[in-house]
């Protein structure tokens, strides 16, 4: 009787502890939860719409951030859609790239890096501009347009810190 009460509790701690578990970093769920977070931050919506950024989606009415780590090839991209929306650049969902159609890279993002790169970034060991010169940030998209939008991108690296992620696995 009492080893199978325990079973019961040990099964019930464990099932609630995966209920709580963080995402996996760059899955699905995560980029849903970097989505909310990205409409939270003080700077992404209210600078990248100042700038214009927002704005310069070739009037698809959304510019699209690709996301993903390189040291988990066989995993799924996951992307970011932001919106000018109510005077704000507003992340509108967030979640798997699979079904999306090709990146437009002359208002669209792709970013990717190694883990543990995203990880120092996230943690603003460093900014954007040390992480593309010493190719621990690959990009693609406009460089102009993200030049002019170092503050903001640096806080887009710095959301990757902020939002729990499980970086121990490899999104699927």
């Amino acid at each position: 009787m009492r080893i199978t009460i325990r079973c019961l509790v040990l099964g019930a701690l464990a099932t609630a502890g995966a209920a709580s578990a963080e995402p996996v970093l760059m899955s699905a769920e995560w980029a849903q939860q970097a989505c909310t977070a990205w409409n939270a931050d003080p700077v992404l919506p209210t600078k990248l719409q100042e700038s214009g950024w927002a704005t310069n989606d070739k009037k698809r009415g959304y510019k699209i951030l690709r996301i993903a780590r390189t040291d988990c090839a066989s995993s799924p991209m996951v992307e970011l859609k932001i919106a000018s929306k109510d005077g704000r650049a507003q992340c509108v969902s967030g979640g798997s790239a699979a079904e999306s159609p090709p990146l437009d890279t002359g208002v669209d993002y792709l970013m990717t890096a190694e883990t543990r790169r995203w990880i120092e970034m996230g943690h603003g060991d460093y900014g954007p501009m040390k992480a593309m010169l010493f190719g621990r940030l690959s990009f693609d998209g406009p460089m102009g347009e993200a030049m002019g939008n170092m503050g903001p991108f640096e806080s887009f690296l710095l959301l990757v810190g902020k939002v729990p992620g499980d970086a121990a696995n490899c999104p699927k």
